[in-house]
């Protein structure tokens, strides 16, 4: 704090006390958004947890099938059905929470695995393969969606931690500060006023 840039006036002491309580409301309002968050981060986080539980047996599942498929159907078979599906592609939209933008991945309509051979014509442990592959791809999109988020989340909350600390132990303090200040300064005038007018009377009644 300046003290020689400090207006030592009642407007000034009244303008510094409503900033106080601008500053005071504004801390406010950043602790709830930073909670929401936080619960928000937590939700996330195990939900990640949860669905990476499930990604090690996917893998597996997948691998399985796949083995399978080559048993029934031969590799060259395999493969060449596999050349022929269409490709699957990610769409990115975001969604808001709590004012951050957090993305939100979709398997577009248009990108699903495409039949691009007769069902009939192939052994069913294949369709169970393309099944497999398919739902470990939509588990790898949702775990990315959600980690890609919580990072997002706590990127926001760390410097939602910095402002309420910087206005909590900086701006508020300061501003307290210089309402101390102001107030000495005004007693020190008014009993400066009043030795004044003492000794004014006492010459005007000599």
């Amino acid at each position: 704090m300046a003290i020689g840039t400090i207006k030592t006036t009642r407007i000034e002491l009244i303008r510094t006390k409503a900033r106080v309580k601008v500053a005071t409301k504004g801390l406010s309002l950043l602790k709830m958004k930073r909670a929401s968050l936080v619960l928000e981060f937590f939700s996330l986080a195990r939900q990640i947890e949860l669905l990476r539980a499930n990604l090690g047996s996917s893998v597996q599942t997948a691998m399985d099938s796949t083995k399978i498929a080559d048993i029934q159907a031969g590799r060259i078979n395999v493969e060449r059905i596999a050349a022929e599906q269409a490709t699957m592609l990610v769409g990115v939209n975001a969604r808001n929470v709590m004012g951050v933008r957090i993305p939100n991945l979709s398997i577009e309509s248009g990108a699903q695995f495409g039949l691009g051979y007769e069902l009939i014509s192939v052994p069913t442990a294949v369709e169970d393969a393309r099944k497999s592959y398919r739902s470990l791809f939509s588990l790898l999109v949702e775990i990315a969606e959600k980690e890609n988020s919580l990072r997002k989340l706590l990127y926001e909350i760390e410097k939602l931690n910095r402002r309420a600390n910087a206005i909590e132990n900086v701006v508020i303090p300061g501003m307290h500060a210089r309402i101390s200040y102001i107030r000495q300064r005004l007693e020190d005038l008014e009993r400066d006023q009043i030795v004044s007018l003492k000794f004014i009377k006492r010459k005007m009644d000599g």
